[in-house]
Protein backbone atom coordinates (compact mmCIF):
# COMPACT_ATOMS: atom_id res chain seq x y z
CA UNK A 1 0.00 0.00 0.00
CA UNK A 2 1.30 3.22 -0.94
CA UNK A 3 2.36 6.05 1.59
CA UNK A 4 0.61 8.96 1.68
CA UNK A 5 2.45 12.56 2.80
CA UNK A 6 0.40 14.49 5.67
CA UNK A 7 -0.43 18.22 4.86
CA UNK A 8 -1.49 20.57 7.43
CA UNK A 9 -3.46 23.95 6.76
CA UNK A 10 -2.34 27.13 8.32
CA UNK A 11 -5.87 27.19 10.32
CA UNK A 12 -5.35 23.29 11.51
CA UNK A 13 -1.70 24.27 13.07
CA UNK A 14 -3.07 27.47 14.57
CA UNK A 15 -5.61 24.88 16.41
CA UNK A 16 -3.27 22.25 17.29
CA UNK A 17 -0.65 25.07 18.99
CA UNK A 18 -3.51 26.25 20.95
CA UNK A 19 -4.45 22.65 22.62
CA UNK A 20 -2.62 21.11 25.25
CA UNK A 21 0.51 19.20 24.87
CA UNK A 22 -0.67 15.99 26.37
CA UNK A 23 -3.88 15.93 23.73
CA UNK A 24 -1.27 16.77 21.32
CA UNK A 25 0.64 14.04 21.30
CA UNK A 26 -1.92 11.86 21.50
CA UNK A 27 -3.72 13.44 18.60
CA UNK A 28 -0.44 13.48 16.41
CA UNK A 29 -0.09 9.78 16.95
CA UNK A 30 -3.51 9.50 15.35
CA UNK A 31 -2.57 12.20 12.52
CA UNK A 32 0.77 10.07 12.08
CA UNK A 33 -0.90 6.97 11.80
CA UNK A 34 -3.25 8.44 8.38
CA UNK A 35 0.24 7.86 6.53
CA UNK A 36 -0.69 4.29 6.37
CA UNK A 37 -4.10 4.00 6.09
CA UNK A 38 -6.00 7.36 5.61
CA UNK A 39 -9.28 5.39 6.14
CA UNK A 40 -8.88 4.05 9.68
CA UNK A 41 -11.41 2.17 11.47
CA UNK A 42 -13.71 4.78 12.64
CA UNK A 43 -13.22 7.36 10.05
CA UNK A 44 -16.36 8.59 8.79
CA UNK A 45 -17.18 10.63 5.39
CA UNK A 46 -18.64 13.94 6.13
CA UNK A 47 -22.28 14.61 5.09
CA UNK A 48 -22.87 18.75 3.89
CA UNK A 49 -18.98 19.03 3.07
CA UNK A 50 -16.06 17.58 1.96
CA UNK A 51 -13.42 15.82 3.99
CA UNK A 52 -13.35 13.08 6.48
CA UNK A 53 -13.58 12.84 10.42
CA UNK A 54 -11.07 10.53 12.75
CA UNK A 55 -12.58 10.78 15.88
CA UNK A 56 -9.98 10.89 19.62
CA UNK A 57 -11.90 11.15 22.53
CA UNK A 58 -13.51 14.38 22.70
CA UNK A 59 -11.17 15.87 19.88
CA UNK A 60 -11.97 15.33 15.69
CA UNK A 61 -9.43 15.71 13.02
CA UNK A 62 -11.06 16.86 10.01
CA UNK A 63 -9.07 15.79 7.15
CA UNK A 64 -9.21 15.72 3.18
CA UNK A 65 -7.53 12.71 0.92
CA UNK A 66 -6.15 13.55 -2.27
CA UNK A 67 -5.84 10.20 -3.94
CA UNK A 68 -4.16 11.04 -7.03
CA UNK A 69 -0.90 12.61 -5.44
CA UNK A 70 -1.33 10.73 -1.96
CA UNK A 71 -2.00 13.81 0.35
CA UNK A 72 -3.78 13.55 3.63
CA UNK A 73 -4.83 17.11 4.12
CA UNK A 74 -5.66 18.17 7.50
CA UNK A 75 -8.15 20.59 7.52
CA UNK A 76 -9.15 20.95 11.21
CA UNK A 77 -8.42 19.69 14.68
CA UNK A 78 -10.37 20.91 17.49
CA UNK A 79 -12.98 19.51 20.42
CA UNK A 80 -16.12 18.04 19.11
CA UNK A 81 -18.24 21.26 20.19
CA UNK A 82 -15.64 23.82 18.17
CA UNK A 83 -14.49 22.05 15.18
CA UNK A 84 -17.28 22.17 13.10
CA UNK A 85 -17.64 25.70 12.98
Amino acid sequence: MPEYKIVLTKTAQKQLDKLPDSVVEILSVVILSLVDDPRPIGCKKLKGRDGWRIRQGNYRIIYDILEEILVVDIIAVGHRKDVYN
